[in-house]
């Protein structure tokens, strides 16, 4: 009888959550929405449900945030709805770091779930009266019910796991939010959002100021997750990882696509190159295709979410996959010389700033051909070598020497420099970087950096993040360096570009060295990795997925760090 009912259970629970996954969480109907004479987009109309990871993509500017914001409540459409199912928990990864700034860490995390916190607080109001009444008793006593119910006696122990999971150790949870460091923070708002395993979960940029350890923790908490997410990241990588659709906000219109961000990106240029290419007969173009999503579909094997992916693409129609309507930019760079075999030593550099040592002891050696990612968790170690590298700062001990062959580029984090204060438009700017000085020759760059027209007469200090490094590319294509240094250089950049600077940098064929936060960018394109730490620096010949793998390495790399 007893195996009869336990039969019986996991049989009905199945059927829930057969039942649970085919219902629609959030309908968006006819959504338009303007900003005075600018539309950012209009008759959106698209169903979210649960089981899923909705990525988010588009231009910068295309309205992705907005769109979150617009789901959340936080602003309203100007036209159309945006329904959720009633009873259904949304949680939003919170913006402002300063929010929680007096609040104990264990409590910021457990406020992510409303009705749970205020249901705790109201319970101690209760219990701490000197005339604890009758009626008191009652009402703590129905508090009590819905308490258990929402799992409140395991509140902290889950707000800890999730703490835990991020990086944040135990010795941080009972401080105040404003005792803690800004990467700190953002991990606490991130398990705030997280805790209480909400039904619609909605997340901005949720790797930014995160470690990698972070970013793979969090993928592995998505892939598992069994609601429904919908996220907006210029994380490629993780996009690859947790995605099962993804939704393009593109000229104002919004489309969503089964498959994760690689699957959309190659099969709308796939589709493009077909449609330009007239000669090409229906049924070669149709097979073209399903051998596509056949290739996809068969590397959909491994995780949970990859998996879901896989009977998805299997399920795709031919007229489902269209050819983007995006622009890219060209990112390409042709060493005017080769390089000799020496091209860089660098001997016992250390640097002190503000009091702390942020370089000790710096020793390598740069090969021919080398790609390097520096890593290292204090940034400006980072940034204060490419600077002594580039000749703009001195060390306080050590020397380092450059190849006599060896021409250098330098990407630097900041570019402020270049566009505070001057008065140039794009055309006369670029100018100044190039020996060849005739305005069809500059115009020919900045249009490959998506700068036409009129656009090449902007005045620089006016223009937006993205737009100054799409300039700092054109200054560093012009350069004809052999060597790259570049600090962040996908900073402010969407994904368009993000992706035409990774083409063109793994078609290099120099040598480099390079920091950034993109997982994907890194491992397309570094063949060894350094890391500085505050006893030196791990340097392994390898891929930059291989090194994160490495667990013996990664112990060690620990125990460098206090």
């Amino acid at each position: 009888m007893c195996n009869f009912l336990l039969k019986r259970n996991r049989e009905e629970d199945v059927i829930q959550i057969l039942l649970y996954n085919k219902r629609i969480l959030i309908t968006v109907t006819g959504l338009g929405l303007r900003f005075g004479d600018k539309k950012l987009f209009e008759d959106v109309n698209v169903k979210f449900t649960p089981g899923n990871c909705y990525g988010v993509i588009g231009a910068n500017g295309a309205g992705k945030s907005t769109f979150l914001k617009i789901l959340s409540g936080d602003i309203e459409a100007n036209e159309g709805d945006v329904s959720i199912t009633p009873g259904e928990r949304l949680a939003v990864l919170k913006q402002d770091h300063f929010e929680f700034d007096e609040c104990i860490v264990l409590d910021t995390v457990i406020m992510g779930h409303k009705r749970l916190y205020e249901i705790m607080k109201e319970k101690d109001a209760l219990y701490q009266k000197e005339d604890f009444s009758e009626e008191d008793g009652i009402k703590a006593s129905e508090l009590e019910g819905e308490f258990a119910e929402l799992d409140g006696w395991e509140a902290e122990t889950n707000a800890e796991k999730l703490l835990m999971g991020l990086g944040i150790h135990k010795d941080l949870h009972l401080k105040t939010m404003k005792e803690l460091e800004g990467g700190e923070k953002v991990k606490v708002l991130l398990a705030q959002a997280l805790f209480g395993n909400p039904h619609i979960l909605l997340l901005d940029e949720p790797t930014n100021h995160l470690d990698f350890k972070a970013i793979s923790w969090l993928e592995e908490f998505l892939i598992n997750y069994q609601n429904t997410v919908i996220v907006v990241s210029h994380d490629r990588h993780f996009l690859n990882k947790v995605c099962t659709h993804m939704l393009d906000i593109d000229f104002g219109k919004a489309k969503l696509f089964v498959g994760n961000y690689d699957f959309w990106y190659e099969s709308s240029q796939l589709a493009l190159r077909l449609m330009k290419d007239q000669n090409k007969k229906k049924e070669e173009k149709v097979k073209e295709l399903q051998s596509f999503i056949a290739r996809f579909s068969s590397n959909a094997s491994k995780a949970k979410q990859a998996t879901s992916r896989k009977k998805l693409l299997d399920k795709i129609n031919i007229e489902d996959i269209e050819p983007s309507t995006r622009r890219y930019p060209f990112v390409g760079f042709t060493p005017e010389r080769e390089a000799g075999k020496d091209i860089l030593t660098v001997d016992g550099i250390s640097k002190t700033i503000d009091g702390i040592k942020v370089l000790n002891n710096i020793s390598f050696t740069l090969n021919k051909g080398d790609k390097v990612i520096i890593l290292g968790r204090n940034e400006i170690a980072r940034t204060t070598l490419f600077k002594i590298l580039m000749g703009d700062m001195e060390p306080d001990e050590g020397s380092f020497k450059w190849g006599i062959t060896t021409s250098r580029a330098h990407f630097p984090k900041d570019n402020a420099a270049y566009f505070e204060d001057v008065d140039l438009n794009l055309v006369d700017w670029l100018r100044q970087y190039s020996e060849e000085k005739s305005e069809s020759f500059i115009r020919g760059f900045l249009g490959k950096m998506l700068f036409s027209g009129e656009e090449a007469l902007k005045i620089v200090k006016v223009l937006s993040g993205g737009e100054k490094v799409r300039c700092m590319f054109s200054k560093l294509m012009l350069s004809l360096a052999n060597v790259l240094i570049l600090d962040e250089p996908t900073n402010h950049l969407d994904l368009e570009s993000i992706q035409s600077v990774n083409n063109g940098l793994v078609a290099f064929s120099g040598t480099m060295l390079f920091t950034s936060h993109d997982h994907k960018f890194i491992q397309t394109i570094a063949n060894r990795v350094i890391e500085i730490t505050p006893k030196g620096i791990v340097d392994n010949q390898t891929t930059f997925d291989e090194f994160l793998e490495n667990e013996e390495l990664q112990d060690e790399i620990d125990k460098m760090y206090p």
